[in-house]
């Protein structure tokens, strides 16, 4: 889960369906944008929003990283890629116009959507981000596999710590040469036949507790009214800024 500072209540006090569903209306918005204006402003209400939320320090930029390695990708190939006006040339190659504002395009509406999600659904439990998944209607069993894999993986996470304190225990110190590989083999092998077993022994501990393949959830989402004033001021800003992107401003591919 993302860290968020301690002051930061009003995004996490906000019912948890009422988090996915702005999360999913902002991203839906901005991926539908097409103007340089309004996607730089969609990108600074989502910093906003991150700021506000309590989202930020060490931890929102070693999340942004791998974006922006990819994004600098995007920036250095597409200007070369995309075929449209010359803008420069280097040596045979010839950056485009129109590459160049497709990249810039492309950066822009993935921080947007990146920055509203981590704000919105980085500091939600996945608990809780299951249960209120289900409560909007999605099926049971991707609700219950998200649960399950979530629970799983933290066992397994267990279960590699406990192997790596045994390989410790027994002066292992990993080296380039094929023993250190051989030795990191057998630990992946002995992580998956343990994995199992112990997917097995909480089957069954489910099973003794009466589990016929649903969960219940037993988790009682109550809806407030400063959800539903959040809900259509949500709603509106969607709405103007798909009528700035429609009707002002330069449009961008």
């Amino acid at each position: 889960m993302l860290a968020r500072r301690p002051g930061a209540h009003w995004i996490t006090a906000r019912d948890p369906r009422l988090r996915i569903v702005v999360a999913m209306l902002f991203a839906l918005c901005v991926v539908g944008l097409q103007q340089a204006a309004t996607l730089s402003l969609a990108l600074a209400l989502a910093l906003l929003l991150a700021v506000a939320g309590g989202v930020g320090g060490r931890s929102l930029w070693v999340r942004l990283l791998p974006l922006e390695l990819f994004m600098l990708v995007l920036l250095l190939t597409l200007p070369f890629t995309v075929a449209g006006e010359s803008l420069l040339r280097v040596g045979p190659l010839t950056v485009s116009a129109q590459g160049l504002e497709l990249a810039l395009s492309i950066l822009l509406r993935a921080n947007a959507v990146l920055l509203a999600m981590l704000a919105l659904l980085g500091t939600l439990e996945p608990a809780r981000l299951g249960h209120a998944l289900a409560r909007l209607g999605v099926p049971e069993r991707l609700a219950h596999l998200l649960l399950l894999t979530v629970r799983q993986i933290q066992l397994v996470g267990d279960e590699y710590a406990r192997l790596r304190q045994a390989m410790r225990a027994r002066a292992f110190v990993p080296r380039s040469n094929r023993h250190t590989w051989d030795s990191f083999g057998w630990l992946m092998g002995m992580l998956l036949v343990r994995s199992l077993a112990r997917s097995r022994r909480v089957l069954d501990a489910m099973r003794c507790r009466g589990f016929g393949g649903r969960l219940r959830l037993l988790d009682t989402l109550r809806w407030r009214r400063a959800d539903s004033a959040a809900l259509t001021a949500t709603v509106v800003l969607v709405a103007v800024l798909w009528s700035l992107d429609r009707w002002f401003f330069r449009p961008m591919p």
